[in-house]
């Protein structure tokens, strides 16, 4: 008898728990591709990016005069001069070698430091949302792990709207 009455108790409760939740779903990726603030970040990216590329040709041709040099002074060289021409070309080969490699994660974090208060202006707008409308729980609609979500329950374009950002014509998204 105790045990039905617990198993009744734990039963409405559960339902009782699940009614007063609220699901709603938002694609922040989206919103963020309707910016108009987009724009200069992309142009920020850009002229980032093309610092990054003077950068690397100016290593890439500090590099071959060095290369050059050496070749064409190497027979004429002292052995320990030749050493040393031979070490400068390394270790300037193994510089631009680790350049290649943090220039994908320098433009990353670059891009995160330009799109940081475009998130947190859409966190905002989404916290409003949410304290008006009474969700309990938003997922990431952009994400691989959201299965599903009825259209009622997305509220991005709710948030566009708190932040006055119109959704762009189909085929005119930038990004």
């Amino acid at each position: 008898m105790i045990r039905s009455s617990l198993i009744i108790a734990f039963l409405t409760f559960s339902i009782f728990a699940s009614a007063q939740s609220k699901i709603g779903t938002i694609d922040t990726d989206y919103i963020l591709s309707q910016m108009p603030e987009m724009e200069e970040v992309n142009k920020g990216l850009e002229a980032y990016d093309k610092k990054l590329q003077q950068d690397f040709q100016t290593n890439v041709k500090q590099y071959d005069t060095l290369v050059k040099t050496y070749q064409a002074n190497a027979e004429s060289l002292a052995a320990e001069t030749r050493q040393e021409s031979e070490s400068e070309i390394i270790e300037l080969e193994n510089q631009i070698k680790q350049f290649r490699q943090r220039a994908q994660l320098m433009m990353q974090m670059r891009r995160n430091e330009l799109t940081k208060p475009l998130y947190e202006k859409i966190d905002a707008a989404m916290r409003q949302v949410i304290a008006a409308e009474g969700f309990t729980q938003i997922f990431h609609a952009g994400g691989n792990n959201l299965a599903f979500s009825a259209e009622e329950y997305d509220i991005t374009e709710k948030v566009m709207s708190k932040m006055g950002v119109e959704p762009k014509a189909a085929g005119t998204n930038e990004e």
